[in-house]
């Protein structure tokens, strides 16, 4: 299942930047106790404090004394937690895009986690102007949880609340429907904004129902359709011992 896990997002090697809302700390540390080899995590943005059940050795450094610190603690530790300090209660600071790739070079990671965005625990988001922050990556996971689907446009559910109706069309109080989802998906101004030369592959997180699958994969299909950058989308609930509940393809054209 881990080794299935890896090849699907493709998080064995190279720079791994996890956006969105609805599950990107999970993801993200579900992949990192999956692999079996040098892993570095990180964020380019404020994040919480690294969970001990991650069980990486944690590494807090000013910027000027981050690299070589990390550096260090990989010698010893495969898997190396990093961020810089805050003052902010509870939250440890970002590490600079440029800098995640001189750590991940100078560390010699195999793969480096890193969380690109923040979205204070909503389902599902748009980013704003100086969103996300996304070192040079290999690939990127665009995060959303399947729970909003169906439920009203509001602040309750959806972080830049403003920025996701000007992306996607939609009215405040709209119901989310697979439409929107896929719009915001495909956007490169959505889900596809500064992912570069990366490739992308998409996650729907929390589908709890078959309704919520069925609209999950309907949204998957369409955001397929409206993009040829997304490479597959992956549905899931990662909080479970077996998280992949489907992987929707891009379908391939009939033969003339």
């Amino acid at each position: 299942m881990a080794s299935d896990l890896l090849e699907l997002f493709e998080a064995r090697v190279g720079v791994v930047c996890i956006v969105g809302a609805g599950g990107k700390k999970t993801t993200l540390y579900r992949l990192a106790t999956a692999h079996p080899g040098r892993v570095g995590i990180t964020s380019t943005v404020l994040t919480p404090p690294f969970r001990k059940r991650l069980g990486a050795h944690v590494v807090v450094e000013e910027e000027a004394k981050l690299s070589a610190a990390v550096a260090s603690a990989a010698q010893k530790y495969d898997r190396v937690a990093f961020a810089t300090p805050c003052d902010k209660r509870a939250r440890l600071g970002g590490v600079a895009p440029r800098q995640v790739i001189e750590i991940h070079a100078q560390a010699g990671f195999d793969v480096s986690l890193v969380k690109g965005d923040g979205a204070r625990l909503k389902w599902i988001k748009a980013p704003r102007d100086d969103e996300p922050l996304i070192p040079p990556a290999t690939v990127v996971i665009p995060v959303l949880s399947a729970r909003a689907m169906g439920e009203p446009l509001s602040e309750k559910t959806t972080h830049r609340l403003e920025q996701f109706i000007r992306i996607t069309g939609a009215r405040r109080g709209d119901p989310i429907t697979p439409v929107l989802v896929a719009r915001l998906l495909a956007s490169e101004q959505g889900s596809l904004k500064n992912v570069g030369d990366a490739r992308v592959i998409a996650l729907i997180n929390m589908v709890d129902t078959p309704e919520q699958r069925a609209m999950a994969r309907d949204a998957a299909e369409q955001a397929l359709d409206l993009s040829p950058k997304i490479e597959r989308v992956i549905l899931a609930r990662m909080i479970d011992d077996d998280p992949i509940v489907a992987v929707v393809e891009r379908k391939k054209p009939e033969p003339a």
